[in-house]
């Protein structure tokens, strides 16, 4: 009896193990904490384009509130794989002013480049 707990035991651990946990789901375009919305930001999803031989995205903030608000963000590149493209972006800060707008943007010279995703943070 004692036997078959511990295999059974044994079984659990190795099949929590065996699970992909390095796949991402580049679906997801905008990722943005509860306490950015709250704050009277919203902004659609990133949108990629090519400038001057490199891949850019790009995303307008718009503050709807009567105060200024300073919102951290970070870009992620992925290739067609779901792979996350080094070199990694450093997170970046836009101070948006009341009732504005503000664009935000990032380029990676990597062609391979085939998604974005666009964090944001208070």
């Amino acid at each position: 009896m004692r036997a078959i707990a511990t295999g059974i035991t044994l079984l659990a651990l190795l099949s929590g193990c065996s699970s992909d946990r390095t796949t991402i789901n580049t679906s997801q375009s905008l990722v943005m904490e509860s306490s950015v919305l709250s704050s009277g930001i919203t902004t659609d999803e990133p949108v990629m384009s090519e400038h001057e031989g490199q891949q850019r995205a790009s995303a307008v903030l718009f503050n709807q509130q009567v105060s200024p608000v300073t919102v951290h963000y970070r870009f992620y590149w992925y290739d067609d794989k779901g792979l996350e493209i080094t070199p990694f972006e450093r997170p970046r800060t836009a101070n948006v002013a009341a009732n504005s707008k503000v664009e935000i943007s990032s380029q990676t010279g990597n062609l391979t480049a085939s998604k974005v995703r666009l964090y944001l943070y208070l």
